[in-house]
């Protein structure tokens, strides 16, 4: 997957977050791609300037996932990883080591209502200023 930030890039990126895709960056409508979710790819941007490495941690597959990597690379969006932390040599497990979580399925989520779905999502106001605060503590470290 060509979105896929190369590991030799790495230089200096600390925090590592990883964000669901279906109700957190875009609205409920798999298989298809929603509406984006306000604010969503605006501070995964922000996030991104301040250096943070991005995972995608989703349970597409297949061509869903292909269309949703593509879809953030054409925003942008640059993943250090799809569904893996690719620097997780320590550990088997399927589980992505991630500093913060992402996703309108974990409990705490702050959640808005959807626009056109019944399910909701990510209220990315909400939470911008911690994973902002978050990616500055870290790059001062």
């Amino acid at each position: 997957m060509g979105a896929v930030v190369d590991l030799a890039d790495r230089r200096g990126r600390q925090l590592l977050v990883a964000v669901d895709f279906d109700g957190t960056v875009v609205e409920h409508e798999y298989p298809n791609i929603g509406l984006p979710v306000p604010g969503a790819i605006e501070t995964l941007r922000e996030l991104m300037e301040l250096r943070a490495d991005l995972i995608l941690w989703t349970m597409r597959s297949g061509v869903e996932l292909a269309e949703a990597v593509s879809w953030l690379t054409e925003r942008g969006i640059h993943l250090f990883g799809v569904n893996c932390n690719p620097e997780t040599n320590w550990s088997t497990s399927p589980k992505a080591y991630a500093h913060v979580y992402i996703d309108d399925a974990a409990a705490g989520c702050p959640l808005i209502p959807a626009r056109l779905s019944s399910r909701p999502m990510v209220d990315w106001m909400a939470i911008r200023s911690k994973l902002l605060a978050m990616a500055r503590s870290r790059n001062s470290a």
